[in-house]
Formats: structure tokens, C-alpha cells, sequence
């Protein structure tokens, strides 16, 4: 398969397109770098669509996902649903238990209504993952630009910024982040998934779309925009839980 940066996509047919330059990027991440040192972010159904066409490719990736200790029971059915399906080991993230403990002692268990969802986030979330990618060279997400507004201007890849620091061991020093499905749209992932039976979260039969924390995530209503039932009481310029933070637009006050 030709690198990506080889590949006219003009001139794929229109259809195509997407899925193609998905998988000459899926291609590139998990053979430029040493086995071991590139996985992949699970939660979600952008993410199990990348496991998907990973297989397909008959291609190999470490798969990770971060248990924050507060997500719904239909998700943890659903990490082991996929591990089922596709044979593929999954390894979980936890938060370091005295960071949960001096945090809930200190402020309670839904402090995040009232102080934003940003110091719990970086307890149960940033924390982990920041010791997972200080192991890594890159990592693959399956964020898309038409997820919020602060994913408008996401690239396929990019250097990770916001966890670049996390290795001294890393040679280079840069962190590569690929997004194979920025370009992709709700529909585009939805078809996918009903075309190929990929298995995906029960709560999206409840009316969640994009799902979180338990505390955190509610089903969105008709005409919402789909991370509308994600720390609903915020912002939406905000909406980010730290994982991708270099998302967020700084709004400025006239």
C-alpha cells in the first residue's frame, strides 16, 4: 500500500476517499514506528470502527482505554464485547488511587457540577494516560472534526503538544498523534458500523451519542448537537476533558 503522502485523493473515487486515506494512514502509523511504541485510544464507536478496518488490513495494534472508575455498566460490557469479537487484548488505564481519594475527601464525589470537570478529569484521566504515553512515540485517536466545535480544525496527524513532555526516553522528543477519521462524519461512522456489524455501546439505543463518565454524559434530545450531553452545565468552547485539551479555543472577551 502506497504511503499516504503518495496518494493523489483527488483522484480516488469520491465515495472512497475517506476510507481509503483511513487506511494508508492506519498503514503508516502502525508500521513507522517499533511494536510496542504506537496504540490506540478505545472508547468509543470512531474507535471500534479503527480496530475494525485495523483487522482488516490484517494489521496488529496495542489497544488501550482509560477506566476512570465512574463509566456506565453498558460500557464495560461493551470494552468486553470488542475484546470478544475481535480478539483483541484490551488494557485498562486506572487513576492512582490517593489522587481519587485526596480529590473526593477533599471535595466530594460530584464536585465537577460545581467546580468544572477539569481537576477530576485530570485525576481519573490525564493522569493515566500521560504515564501510558510517556512509553509511546504516537498514539491513534478516533477524534472527528464534526464532533464539537473545538475539534473544527483537527488534521489526520499532528504532534501531540500537550504530552510531548511526557518521556525523557523519547528519541525523537516529538509525540505523533494520528486522527485517520477527522475527516469522517457521524454518518459516515454510523454507516460503517451498520454495513460491517461492528459491535458499539448499548446507550446509543438510549439516545446517547457521545458517551463519558457516568455523572458527566445524558442522552441529547432531537436538533442537539451530539457532545451536547457532555458536561452539559459548560461551555462549549471548553468541552474538553484534558486528553485533547490543545483542542480548546480560547475565547476572547470583547
Amino acid at each position: 500500500m502506497t504511503p499516504l503522502d503518495q496518494v493523489n485523493l483527488s483522484e480516488l473515487p469520491s465515495k472512497n476517499t475517506r476510507l481509503e486515506q483511513t487506511r494508508l494512514l492506519l498503514q503508516e502509523a502502525l508500521t513507522s514506528f517499533e511494536p510496542g511504541r504506537v496504540a490506540l485510544s478505545f472508547s468509543g464507536a470512531e474507535d471500534v470502527v479503527l480496530i475494525d478496518l485495523v483487522q482488516a488490513l490484517g494489521l496488529k495494534v496495542d489497544v488501550f482505554s482509560l477506566d476512570t472508575g465512574r463509566l456506565h455498566e453498558e460500557t464495560y460490557q461493551f470494552i468486553d464485547t470488542v475484546r470478544e469479537h475481535y480478539r483483541q487484548p484490551i488494557e485498562m488505564l486506572y487513576p492512582d488511587p490517593a489522587g481519587v481519594q485526596t480529590l473526593v475527601k477533599e471535595k466530594g464525589l460530584f464536585s465537577f457540577y460545581r467546580d468544572g470537570h477539569g481537576e477530576c478529569c485530570g485525576v481519573r484521566k490525564v493522569a493515566p494516560l500521560r504515564s501510558k504515553l510517556a512509553k509511546l512515540d504516537a498514539w491513534i485517536t478516533g477524534q472527528r472534526q464534526d464532533q464539537s466545535i473545538t475539534r473544527g480544525n483537527i488534521p489526520l496527524r499532528e504532534e501531540d503538544t500537550n504530552f510531548a513532555g511526557s518521556s525523557a526516553e523519547r528519541q525523537p522528543s516529538a509525540l505523533i498523534k494520528f486522527n485517520p477519521l477527522s475527516e469522517w462524519t457521524s454518518a459516515d461512522i454510523w454507516n460503517y458500523i451498520r454495513e460491517h456489524e461492528v459491535p458499539y455501546n448499548a446507550l446509543h439505543d438510549q439516545g446517547f451519542v457521545s458517551i463519558g463518565c457516568q455523572p458527566c454524559t445524558r442522552s441529547v434530545g432531537p436538533f442537539e448537537h451530539e457532545r451536547a450531553g457532555r458536561w452539559w452545565w459548560e461551555e462549549a468552547t471548553k468541552k474538553e476533558c484534558g486528553l485533547h485539551s490543545q483542542n480548546i479555543i480560547n475565547v476572547v472577551q470583547a
